[in-house]
């Protein structure tokens, strides 16, 4: 019973806290409201982050709870706790959005997404892992299209449940054709499954890559990701780019890590191409959005799409240094993003327009949100020493320790170009000036919970930078689980 429940602890917590804020809602005014349901979903994620690292912490072995359906181990402990900040972060941002800010719904739906992403970490069961995937998807499908008033949000909303559906309907063939062969649903004892690479492997492991891929936004199965992230709520496409991503790799790497060892140089193969075009398709399409007039939310759009290509290398090394990497990477790109769309929606507030032009003068309007901008988008860029440079260095790695040298090559050279467009975009933050240089006059002020959550996502991205050791190692003690 006692390995249940720190197994769930978490899990039980995000429940209770979601029935709190069904519960108060009704007390509240409108204008109560707009603060009192920030606060209470980002001040109660942050208690439940504290006593999750506390009280919920794995032990040296890893342990099944809920009748094996749910593994208690350093992989799933350390996404959980990520999973649940950005969460906290993501509330924050949403206290100054209209429609969202109000709505009780807004914040429910974000802790059931979350909720979700924690069982999807944990699974060790095919039904338990289907189960969390679509608990994850659905809150986050009606997220996306939550501005009904928006035309692009409802858009946004409608095409992510049908291409989500659609891909979902897939996995769920790959997953049924497992325990068709194998008469189990256990993740643990499916591995001796495939011992070589044939006809069945290849079916089956090419209907579970596709289901996945969707979810972390793999070329060719990136086309839904521009249109959802500029359609939908700011704060939401950041979620939907960090969280929701990394837990679509804390499956890939369980799955393929444990269901296909054995034929992992052909998977890896197969995976390495993958990544090969979602890098150079994600950064060229991200330069098409570097003009005046370009989208900065459809560039990071694209710009997410490049970086699920670099982490995937970690995976195609298949190793504890390539699962160590892929985690860690996961760490500083969580806090990355979040920190360069919370920017977006900081500045969209106060300007009204996401367009690249809007930034000139930035520097001289807001110089502190300048320079979180100028940290956020080195980091995204890999530039040291922030946590994107470290990242990037040990998913290259891993990538040439196992002799995937062309792969890392392709990773360095993407990097280069994904360089240019950041360094555009801080172009017009720091050297354009506003049309008859009056930035002093139209100031770009940050309210309280952007000015909290963008401070502590530059600190953590400069603290995983210059301080990764720490990281690092929980990122190792996690891929040691899978080995």
């Amino acid at each position: 019973m006692t390995a249940n429940l720190s197994a769930i602890l978490p899990e039980i917590l995000l429940l209770l806290l979601g029935v709190t804020l069904l519960a108060l809602d009704p007390f509240w005014k409108d204008e109560q409201r707009r603060n009192r349901l920030g606060w209470l979903t980002a001040g109660g994620l942050a208690s439940i982050l504290v006593l999750g690292i506390f009280l919920s912490r794995p032990g040296a072995a890893p342990e099944l709870a809920l009748g094996g359906m749910v593994r208690h181990d350093w992989l799933a402990f350390a996404f959980k706790m990520f999973f649940i900040f950005g969460a906290a972060m993501t509330a924050l941002f949403m206290m100054d959005v209209e429609h969202l800010n109000k709505r009780a719904e807004s914040y429910l739906l974000l802790l059931a997404a979350t909720l979700g992403m924690s069982l999807m970490a944990s699974s060790a069961d095919l039904v338990m892992l289907y189960l969390s995937i679509e608990m994850t998807s659905i809150p986050l499908y009606v997220l996306a299209g939550f501005m009904k008033d928006d035309d692009r949000s409802t858009e946004a909303g409608f095409k992510y449940l049908l291409f989500g559906a659609l891909t979902s309907t897939v996995l769920l063939y790959g997953f049924s054709l497992l325990y068709g062969f194998s008469g189990h649903t256990s993740l643990y004892e499916l591995g001796g499954l495939f011992t070589s690479f044939n006809l069945l492997a290849l079916g089956v492991l090419l209907l579970v890559i596709v289901g996945l891929a969707f979810k972390v936004s793999l070329a060719p199965f990136h086309f839904w990701a521009p249109d959802v992230y500029q359609g939908a709520p700011t704060p939401v496409a950041g979620f939907l780019s960090t969280a929701s991503k990394a837990a679509g790799f804390a499956v890939v790497l369980r799955l393929m890590m444990v269901v296909f060892p054995s034929i992992a140089d052909d998977w890896g193969m197969i995976l390495a191409v993958l990544a090969t075009i979602t890098m150079t398709i994600g950064n060229l399409l991200a330069l098409g959005q570097v003009r005046p007039e370009g989208d900065i939310k459809r560039l990071l759009a694209y710009s997410s799409i490049a970086h699920a290509g670099y982490a995937m290398i970690g995976v195609v090394a298949f190793s504890e240094l390539g699962a160590a990497s892929v985690a860690f990477y996961l760490i500083a790109y969580i806090l990355t993003n979040l920190a360069a769309f919370g920017i977006v929606a900081a500045f969209n507030r106060v300007s009204g327009s996401d367009e690249i032009k809007a930034y000139t003068g930035l520097s001289r309007r807001n110089a502190t949100l300048a320079l979180a901008m100028l940290v956020a988008f080195l980091s995204l860029s890999g530039m040291p020493p922030f946590g994107g440079f470290v990242g990037k260095f040990f998913v290259f790695a891993a990538a040439i320790q196992q002799g995937w040298i062309w792969l890392a090559f392709v990773g360095v050279i993407n990097s280069i170009i994904g360089l240019y467009y950041y360094l555009t975009i801080l172009k017009y933050v720091y050297l354009y000036r506003m049309e008859g240089q009056d930035e002093e006059a139209h100031p770009a002020p940050v309210t309280r919970p952007y000015a909290i959550a963008i401070t502590v996502l530059t600190a953590g991205i400069l603290l995983v930078g210059f301080a990764f050791a720490p990281w690092f190692g929980l990122a190792s003690n996690a891929a040691l689980n899978l080995f």
